[in-house]
């Protein structure tokens, strides 16, 4: 059980069939650090939810009747909303998981994976990290459209370029800002400023454009 000193993660489940969705609030409930703040079962609902709660992280899964896991990512992203949503899918669903993740998804995991390791992917997003698997990260760079060709990456600082290479290596802004001794307020307004200068819309596809265009560390 995970130490009961740490922060709470308040996380909601976004999935169609109760049966999985009683099953994850039995084992996150007994994490003393990640609360189940609410259920919904559907996308649409689930924007509604999380619009409601404000949770730290979201359960998403991807195919449900109505508005799926993708649909509900992109207007979570319209409406700016801050929670880091981690995709919950299948064996068989890869062509869906990379929209996802252009979406805005923080990262994926099998329905099939071990429940401590569920609790640490959870806490993972939560501080910031891109979890990739290696078979979706090979299809996300082969695909066209990732950001702008390596060109754009002149315009960044030589500073802006060091946290891009940390982002590649799945460093969080806190762990970013203790590396380069910065604030986190200042990592946070250089990431914005790679996803402006690089016209990129998350960390997810910085990570994979400095990967691209050989600025990962």
């Amino acid at each position: 059980m995970a130490d009961t000193t740490a922060e709470v993660i308040r996380v909601l489940l976004v999935d169609d069939h109760q049966v999985v969705r009683r099953g994850l609030r039995t084992f996150l409930e007994v994490q003393g650090d990640i609360e189940v703040v609410g259920e919904a079962a559907d996308g649409a609902e689930g924007v509604a939810r999380a619009e409601e709660l404000r949770p730290d992280v979201v359960l998403m899964d991807l195919r449900m009747p109505g508005a799926d896991g993708v649909e509900a990512l992109r207007t979570l992203r319209g409406l700016d909303n801050p929670a880091r949503v981690l995709v919950v899918t299948s064996f068989t669903e890869q062509r869906t998981v990379v929209p996802a993740l252009r979406a805005g998804a923080a990262g994926y995991v099998y329905k099939d994976i071990d429940p401590d390791a569920l609790a640490g992917a959870i806490r993972s997003v939560h501080a910031g990290h891109v979890l990739l698997q290696p078979e979706v990260a090979r299809a996300l760079l082969s695909q066209e459209g990732a950001g702008g060709g390596p060109g754009r990456g002149t315009s960044l600082t030589e500073r802006e370029r060091e946290v891009l290479a940390l982002i590649a290596d799945g460093r969080s802004n806190r762990e970013i800002a203790r590396h380069l001794v910065l604030s986190e307020k200042t990592v946070k307004t250089h990431v914005s400023n790679i996803l402006m200068k690089l016209d990129l819309a998350d960390r997810t596809q910085a990570a994979l454009w400095a990967v691209r265009h050989g600025m990962a560390g």
